[in-house]
């Protein structure tokens, strides 16, 4: 009952997800699996593949280079695991975009039950996954042969990135399927840690009234503690931020050591994505907002004034 991990990358690098993913791996380990395998499939992405080497718990690293994996093309990525599917009980993909992009294509193709965002190993074959937007929790068991599942990174520890010495070995590469093509990337650039990496994050919500706003309040608050800036849905919406820095279930899930949200009443689709966080910081003015439910500290303010004067007090 070997296990395979998909591991997401750059070619270069692997991706902070990938700890999470084979962390969930090692739960099955100890629930009785064998060996951790980890796929590293690009083009040029041998550095990425002695990083996965090095993870401590892993047993080998599969090495797949060809063009048609340069760009991580859903398409050409589930061709290349099912090449090497049959060997293996539980294929693990984090709940990524991407990785949400490829695992039904795995699980169809092998003609399985999926297992979507798992936060939970309970056995070989159980696992626990939220449902109604974090507000249950689902015991699900599935009698297939094999295992496609998806792991909320959030919900596992990431496994050491050193300390482990796996064999790297080389595996045929499969050809474009034609069924896609990379056209371009546009890839937002920021200073700031990346949002699901985060251990400190500032999200503002729509009472912040205008982009400006946005900018103003929250940009000095994450400038004091190092934070990554998140958002809100109706922020977003309302063009307040971006989208890549939205936060909830239909963004981006996290679990930072320190969430402080800034005039975000706390929508249950927003707390699905962020009730995890260690400390949870809210500053409302509206006593009644749902957000209180969730946080660990709470200040009843207007945040034009309470904001400033924690920043200066930072």
């Amino acid at each position: 009952m070997t296990i395979l991990v998909i591991a997401e990358h750059d070619n270069a690098s692997l991706k902070g997800a990938t700890l999470n993913t084979v962390g969930a791996a090692l739960k099955l380990q100890a629930a009785g699996a064998g060996d951790i395998h980890v796929l590293v499939a690009g083009q040029g992405a041998a550095p990425a593949a002695q990083a996965a080497a090095q993870i401590a718990g892993v047993a080998k690293v599969l090495h797949a280079d060809g063009a048609a994996l340069a760009h991580g093309l859903a398409e050409n990525l589930a061709a290349q695991v099912l090449a090497l599917a049959a060997g293996y009980s539980h294929i693990l993909l984090p709940a990524t975009a991407a990785g949400r992009n490829v695992a039904p294509r795995i699980a169809a193709k092998l003609d399985v039950a999926q297992l979507s965002d798992i936060t939970a190993v309970v056995d070989l074959h159980t696992f626990e996954r939220p449902i109604y937007a974090g507000n249950a929790i689902a015991t699900v068991r599935s009698s297939d042969a094999q295992h496609v599942i998806t792991v909320r990174t959030t919900a596992f520890d990431a496994a050491p990135a050193s300390g482990g010495a796996a064999v790297v070995e080389s595996v045929p590469a499969v050809d474009d399927s034609g069924k896609s093509r990379f056209v371009a990337s546009e890839l937002a650039k920021s200073d700031r840690p990346e949002l699901t990496a985060a251990k400190i994050i500032v999200s503002g919500g729509r009472a912040l009234g205008s982009a400006e706003k946005f900018n103003e309040v929250i940009t000095p608050l994450a400038d004091k503690l190092g934070a990554a800036i998140g958002a809100s849905r109706a922020a977003v919406d309302a063009g307040y931020a971006p989208n890549d820095w939205q936060v909830g279930q239909t963004g981006k899930i996290v679990a930072p050591q320190l969430y402080i949200a800034v005039g975000i009443s706390g929508a249950i689709q927003h707390l699905a994505g962020m009730k995890d966080s260690k400390v949870i910081v809210a500053i409302n003015k509206d006593p009644e907002a749902p957000i209180f439910s969730v946080a660990d500290y709470g200040l009843e303010a207007d945040l034009f004034q309470a904001v400033p004067e924690l920043v200066k007090a930072l």
